[in-house]
């Protein structure tokens, strides 16, 4: 009778302290947060600077991509402002009354020497320092186009992430009804993963 008694002690201990070791398991299964991933803030952070967006989604991979798109085009604007500011230069010394020529050589880039080795170039000098100034306005242009597709790459990764690409698609068909009117139709049920689609069609 002691050891039935002893046994059955031991077994009310052990089912306490499972229950005890169970209810601690839920609360901490309560307690620990799932952390939800919010496009918006993808969005947000792509806007604020190119490429954090990418990393919020767990996309790094991405970043020197989106850096190189962006930075072709500043690179070429600042390659553009430099050779508009020396084309100006030049521009102003050969418009000024009477040409200021005197020793060009050391105030202008090797490159527009020609222009002031060529009778009445002023005017090609002008067309060429325009080139310039418009690649300067395509490549912010560009950068800014870049800099957009940034912010769109990284919001359609966030709603994609928790997106179902489940591969249990399946179709039924049924008999159905058409919003109540008691007209009779069919019922098309897609089914991809969890999410149903329905379509009911008349059949007259």
């Amino acid at each position: 009778m002691l050891s039935i008694s002893m046994a059955k002690a031991q077994d009310t201990i052990a089912l306490k302290d499972s229950a005890k070791h169970n209810a601690a398991m839920v609360a901490a299964t309560d307690t620990v947060k799932v952390k939800k991933h919010i496009p918006r803030k993808a969005t947000i952070r792509s806007a604020i600077i190119p490429g954090w967006g990418q990393i919020y989604n767990k996309k790094a991979w991405k970043v020197p991509i989106v850096y190189t798109a962006i930075g072709i085009p500043v690179g070429t604007f600042f390659y553009n402002k430099s050779w508009y500011q020396k084309t100006s230069e030049a521009a102003k010394m050969l418009g000024s009354e009477p040409p200021d020529t005197a020793n060009y050589m050391n105030r202008v880039d090797p490159e527009l020497y020609v222009f002031f080795t060529t009778p009445n170039s002023l005017g090609a000098l002008l067309n060429y320092r325009n080139e310039f100034r418009r690649n300067m306005d395509y490549s912010i242009l560009i950068a800014l186009v870049m800099w957009g597709l940034n912010i769109v790459d990284a919001t359609v990764d966030a709603h994609l992430r928790d997106f179902d690409v489940s591969e249990d698609i399946s179709m039924k068909v049924k008999p159905a009804f058409i919003n109540n009117t008691m007209t009779p139709g069919i019922s098309v049920v897609f089914t991809l993963g969890k999410h149903p689609s329905r379509y009911a069609k008349s059949l007259y």
